[in-house]
């Protein structure tokens, strides 16, 4: 992706898959499981994949991990999707080095968190973010905003002044509100292409401006998710909200517990072979489970 076609409305498409990562019976990345995972999910509707997010469990992933993976999927999809590079640390030096990196092998972009655990302010943030910018000027950047999980939440207002750096163009949106979105537009306007950052919440906050959606989902209810972002965008309000009310169980059924552990056991009823989550996170119990298949199986008769 060049950076002036990142000031598309949706610079990124409407569905960003953020992709789990395979392992062998071993711990082992499956490299090649990987590659054929990024081209069912693509043939699925997802419009971009995002690798080594949360989801795809970069905390317990190597650096090196993280870099042949992201080579894998974009040799693999070519330019039949977008593929995004999860880079964020709450080590701005280790931020920028990852950016860096993705951006030579070919990243279409790159994902960059809100530093965590060491929460800073708002002016630490800034130049947090400002630093990764500069740092790969022509790679366009997707800041991501997931307190809950960081224990620091970037305001509107930061985001504004950071809008001068021209590669920041989209913001995955996870606080768990609406309101997040509209803070943002008031703040930076239509330049910046804001996603939801949950499942559950893409249609209300595509209802207020959002233009997609980075989705767990989107591994097994690629099809069903397409369809209702379609419906909205296309002024059929009455089939966007009745698509999204059958996805609700199986919204609900994926965040019962810490993602990706239910998204890694429903792709393993789907058989596809991904493996357990690494420690610390564990399997999914069997009662969730059971509750899984049961909201995987009533999607797949609608």
């Amino acid at each position: 992706m060049t950076l002036s076609a990142s000031f598309s409305p949706q610079p990124f498409g409407r569905i960003v898959t953020a992709m789990v990562t395979p392992f062998d019976s071993s711990g082992a990345v499956d490299f090649q499981l990987a590659a054929r995972l990024a081209r069912h999910l693509v043939e699925q509707g997802s419009d971009g994949l995002l690798v080594c997010g949360t989801t795809g469990e970069s905390p317990t992933l190597s650096w090196d991990e993280q870099l042949k993976l992201l080579r894998v999927v974009r040799e693999e999809v070519g330019s039949d999707a977008q593929v995004l590079a999860g880079t964020g640390s709450n080590s701005t030096s280790e931020a920028v080095k990852a950016t860096r990196e993705a951006a030579a092998v070919g990243a279409d972009g790159a994902l960059v968190v809100v530093p965590y655990y060491n929460k800073p302010p708002q002016e630490g943030l800034e130049a947090h973010f400002r630093a990764i910018a500069e740092a790969a000027p022509t790679l366009p950047l997707m800041l991501y905003n997931i307190p809950g999980r960081t224990g620091c939440h970037i305001e509107a207002e930061t985001v504004a002044r950071l809008m001068d750096c021209p590669n920041i163009v989209s913001f995955k949106a996870a606080s768990g509100t609406t309101e997040e979105v509209t803070a943002l537009r008031l703040a930076c306007g239509s330049r910046l292409a804001i996603y939801s950052g949950d499942d559950g919440l893409t249609l209300p906050m595509l209802s207020v401006g959002a233009v997609g959606v980075v989705s767990v989902a989107s591994h097994v209810a690629g099809p069903q998710i397409r369809a209702m972002i379609n419906a909205y965008f296309e002024g059929e309000a009455a089939a966007a909200l009745a698509q999204h009310e059958q996805l609700i169980p199986l919204f609900k059924a994926l965040f019962a517990t810490t993602n990706p552990i239910p998204v890694k056991a429903a792709l393993e009823i789907n058989g596809w072979s991904v493996g357990a989550p690494r420690p610390p996170l564990s399997p999914l119990p069997e009662a969730m489970k059971t509750s899984l298949s049961i909201a995987l199986s009533a999607l797949r008769q609608t």
